[in-house]
C-alpha cells in the first residue's frame, strides 16, 4: 500500500493568472496556498485544487485537450452555473442533457479544463 498523506486535483496553466481568476470567481474565495505566476490552492467543500505554471520543461506534456478527467461540480441551479461560467471567461459546451440521475453539460474553464456541471434531481418523497 501506498503512504500518502492526502489526495487533491491540480491543473496546469499556461494562462495561470487568467485560471486563478477564474476559479476565484467561481468558488467566491481567495486560494489559501499562493505563489505569486507560479501556483494558488483553493480549498472548497472539503477538495484542494491546485493550479500550477508548468516549467518550460514540462509544457508539452500539459497542452494536450480534455481527456478522460474532468472536475464535477455540484450545482443547485444548472442555469445560474451556466452563466457564471460565461461570465468568468469560460466555456459551455452544447446543451443540457437528461440523466438518470439529474440535468447536467459540459464547461471548460480558460485553460480549457473540462467541468462537469451537474444539477441532481429534486427528491419526489
Amino acid at each position: 500500500m501506498l503512504n500518502f498523506s492526502d489526495i487533491f486535483v491540480t491543473i496546469a496553466a499556461e494562462s495561470w493568472s487568467e485560471v486563478v481568476v477564474f476559479y476565484r470567481g467561481l468558488f467566491g474565495c481567495d486560494p489559501v496556498v499562493y505563489s505569486s505566476e507560479r501556483y494558488a490552492e483553493f480549498r472548497v467543500q472539503g477538495v484542494k485544487l491546485g493550479i500550477f505554471k508548468p516549467s518550460a520543461h514540462h509544457r508539452a506534456e500539459f497542452q494536450k485537450p480534455a481527456g478522460a478527467l474532468g472536475l464535477c461540480l455540484e450545482v443547485e441551479n444548472l442555469e445560474e452555473a451556466i452563466a457564471t461560467i460565461k461570465q468568468l471567461g469560460g466555456a459551455v459546451q452544447g446543451e443540457i442533457t437528461q440523466a438518470s440521475h439529474g440535468r447536467e453539460c459540459y464547461a471548460y474553464d480558460p485553460a480549457r479544463n473540462r467541468l462537469i456541471l451537474h444539477q441532481a434531481w429534486a427528491d419526489k418523497a
